[in-house]
Order: C-alpha cells, then sequence, then structure tokens
C-alpha cells in the first residue's frame, strides 16, 4: 500500500524506503550489508555477472561514436537490465517478473548462465558493431561455469528472454524521425545557443517513446516553470547568472569543482553508484538484477517524462534568458550579452524541468527503497574530470550535489532542479512501489 506523506519533496524521498516493497531490516539484502565486508570477501569467488555486463554497456556507451545521437542511453540500459533481470527471476521464483514470463522454466537453471546469455543477446542487438568483442565477453564469462545441462539451460532461457524484451520495444516510439522544433523569437522559448548554436533541440522525439513502466509520459505531471515576471523567477535568473557564470567571481571554489565534477551523462554516475552498492552489499546475482532494473527502468521512464515536459513548455536556457534579458524590459533583470556558463557549453534542450536532478532523485530513490536505507558511505568518479573523486555519506546527498552542480555549472535555473527533483522521485516511487515486488 502506498504511504502518503505531507512533507516537502526531498524529505519525503528520505522517507520512500519505510514505505516500499523493498527489502526491509530483517530481509536478506539488509542483513547481509550488516556483515563483516572481510568475511564476504573471504568467501566470494565469482565475479556478479550483473555488474561485469553493466560495466561493459558502460565502456560502449562511453566510445565516441557508439551511442546514435538519436537513441537516449537509458533505453538501451532499461532494456539491457529488464532482459537480465526476467531471465533470472525465471528461475530464481522470488519476485513478479518485468515483462517476460517463462512457464516451467528449470529452477536448476544457471542464474549466472542467464545473466551472461541474456546481457550478451540484448547488447549485440543494441549494439551490433560490437559483436566482437561481446562474442568474447560472453565467451570469458561463461567458461567460469561448469559445463552441463544448468548451463545450457541457463543461456538457453537468457537468449530467449532477452529476444522477447527486443520485441516489445521493437515499435515504441525510440527510432523515429525526430520533428522540427519550431524556432521563434518570442522571449522565454528555446532557441539556439552559443557558442555553438546548435539550430535544433536533441531529443525532440522522446517524450513520445511508449515507457517502459509508467501508463504515460504524463503520468505525473508538471505544471509550466514560474512566470518571467514572477519573484521566483527573477531570483533564480540571478542566482545562476551570478554563480553559474564563466570565469565568475562569486562562485566558491568548492562550487566551481561540483559544477564541473557532474558535467557529464549522469545516467552513467548513477549506474556506477549502484554498482557500488552492490558490492558493498555483496548482492547476490539474483538481488543484482533485480536493483540494476529497478534502476535502469526508473531512469528511462524518468527521461521520458522530463523531455515530454521540456517540449511541452520549451523554456529558454539560462545561457539565452541572461543574454537577451532585455527583451522583456524589466529592471530587475539585467542583460550580459557575453554571459557564458562555467560549462561553456549548453546541453542542446529546453530547460524545464533539470535533467540532473530528475534521474539523480530517481536513481537516489531506488536504491534507499531496495536497501531500505539511508545512509552508505561512497565515492563517486567523475565522468568529466579525469580522477576527480568525490564522498558520500548517503545517496541522498549525492543526489542533491547533483542537482545543484547543474546551477553551479550554469545550465539551469533552480525551480528547473526542484521540478526535476519532484518528477524524478515521482516516477522511481511509483516503479518500486508496484513492480518487480516479491511473489505473493
Amino acid at each position: 500500500m502506498k504511504c502518503q506523506w505531507a512533507l516537502p519533496v526531498s524529505l519525503a524521498v528520505l522517507a520512500a524506503a519505510a514505505c516500499s516493497d523493498g527489502p526491509t531490516s530483517g530481509s536478506p539484502v539488509a542483513a547481509r550489508s550488516r556483515m563483516a565486508a572481510a568475511a564476504a570477501a573471504a568467501t566470494a569467488t565469482t565475479v556478479n555477472p550483473v555488474i561485469q555486463w553493466n560495466r561493459i554497456v558502460l565502456q560502449i556507451v562511453r566510445t565516441p561514436g557508439a551511442q546514435s545521437p538519436l537513441i537516449h542511453s537509458t533505453w538501451d540500459f532499461a532494456i539491457l537490465h529488464a532482459a537480465i533481470y526476467d531471465a533470472v527471476n525465471a528461475i530464481d521464483g522470488t519476485h513478479r517478473p518485468y515483462a517476460v514470463r517463462v512457464p516451467n522454466a528449470p529452477r536448476d537453471a544457471s542464474e549466472d548462465a542467464a545473466a551472461i546469455a541474456a546481457a550478451h543477446e540484448a547488447l549485440v542487438n543494441l549494439y551490433p558493431s560490437f559483436t566482437g568483442k561481446l562474442d568474447s565477453a560472453e565467451q570469458q564469462s561463461l567458461a567460469a561455469i561448469p559445463d552441463g545441462k544448468p548451463k545450457t539451460d541457463g543461456v538457453r532461457l537468457g537468449r530467449g528472454v532477452a529476444d522477447r524484451i527486443l520485441a516489445l520495444r521493437a515499435n515504441d516510439g525510440s527510432h523515429v524521425t525526430p520533428p522540427t522544433f519550431l524556432i521563434t523569437d518570442i522571449p522565454g522559448r528555446w532557441e539556439p545557443m552559443p557558442p555553438n548554436f546548435q539550430q535544433q533541440p536533441q531529443f525532440t522525439h522522446w517524450g513520445q517513446v511508449t515507457p517502459f513502466v509508467l501508463q504515460s509520459a504524463l503520468q505525473f505531471p508538471l505544471g509550466p516553470p514560474p512566470a518571467l515576471t514572477s519573484r521566483t523567477y527573477i531570483d533564480a535568473f540571478n542566482e545562476v547568472k551570478a554563480i553559474g557564470r564563466e570565469n565568475g567571481t562569486v562562485a566558491t571554489a568548492d562550487q566551481i569543482l561540483v559544477g564541473r565534477f557532474w558535467n557529464g551523462n549522469i545516467q552513467d554516475f548513477w549506474n556506477e553508484i549502484t554498482q557500488t552498492a552492490a558490492l558493498g552489499h555483496h548482492l547476490t546475482t539474483a538481488e543484482s538484477a533485480r536493483v540494476f532494473a529497478l534502476l535502469n527502468l526508473s531512469l528511462a521512464d524518468a527521461v521520458i517524462a522530463f523531455y515530454k515536459s521540456k517540449y511541452q513548455y520549451a523554456l529558454w536556457r539560462p545561457v539565452t534568458a541572461i543574454r537577451e534579458a532585455h527583451e522583456l524590459h524589466n529592471p530587475a533583470l539585467q542583460a550580459d550579452t557575453g554571459w557564458l556558463p562555467l560549462a561553456v557549453k549548453t546541453a542542446p534542450d529546453p530547460s524545464y524541468p533539470g535533467a540532473h536532478a530528475s534521474t539523480s532523485w530517481a536513481g537516489a530513490t531506488v536504491l534507499m527503497n531496495f536497501f531500505a536505507e539511508h545512509d552508505f558511505v561512497f565515492q563517486v568518479t567523475s565522468e568529466s574530470l579525469p580522477n576527480a573523486q568525490r564522498s558520500f555519506t548517503s545517496y541522498a546527498a549525492a543526489a542533491d550535489e547533483a542537482t545543484n552542480s547543474r546551477i553551479f555549472a550554469g545550465q539551469h535555473f533552480r525551480f528547473d532542479e526542484n521540478a526535476g527533483h519532484q518528477q524524478g522521485f515521482q516516477v522511481a516511487d511509483f516503479i518500486v512501489d508496484n513492480f518487480l515486488t516479491r511473489s505473493r
């Protein structure tokens, strides 16, 4: 039963673990987290195949030119981990499937073999140019599993499930030609931005993609951004203008570092955070399959939802708003025609809501629910700053910092981030409460 919280969104996220169908303090996951790390490490004999193949897909998407500019990578991740989960869960049988039921699945089949085969089958279809490397990775992974019927059954099951997941997503609107965005001179509406002035924004079609779990992209709709004459807009405008400027003097050294640290593909960060959490809690293959499926289904649907909102409102980005503030004839909004953000280039899509906030709070909500905990000490390595790491004591702390980073980087207004926070939390909270739950 879904709890009702009369709390601010940030507090409601922290409370979500108490409401979810995720593991409780007495669950195997929570119990395992209390085990001594040295003892668990001493008994570990195999590589977790779910984490292994999550790392492989991260390597792929970080290869220049590997990811189609028309397909958001969260779509690929969701397919990969839905396939792994349904394959492993068909054997494990403890939770409800995502989409594929396998009647009479052999209970003695190898879960690891099923995970490996499902991952390989999904990825060779999603990234066919990497087939050779993926074949080698599969062979190496399977070589660690003793030959025999359990292995053979696991491989057959994994491949079959992956093929069915791929078929389910074959005509979901992800591969259509993106519609042209109408460029106008209306103040407040998105337009090409300096310094690169890309003439069309990205992913204009993505809000029309069929969600993986949500009933529609507007299941958790956002109201419009604040009016350009409102105090909320004026305050947010002046905040990002001052703190997010390239070579500015207002931001602290740490704010500048934070703005640069998180300036990458935020979904990649949260997959790596989940790897750390899974290893830190010594998850089994089945548990890992479930947490990565919950994470990536939530991230994929959060992205579909926020793109629906982005093109519903088409708000200009701070760099345009600050350079063209004179068009509003408001003395509280002073233009700076040479202003550029700390990150220099701005993501080529509308400002509202903020993607980092939506993605980060979706990710944090999944992890807090799954592990039934708020506190977890971990480090994050930057995708944008070589060898840079930051430490956190909770998932919420990382989500908060990633959210604020977009203001420090000059990419977003604060109300963008507040709206993204709200929407990302709502998407993930719905998914963890209602999907991949324990079998009754």
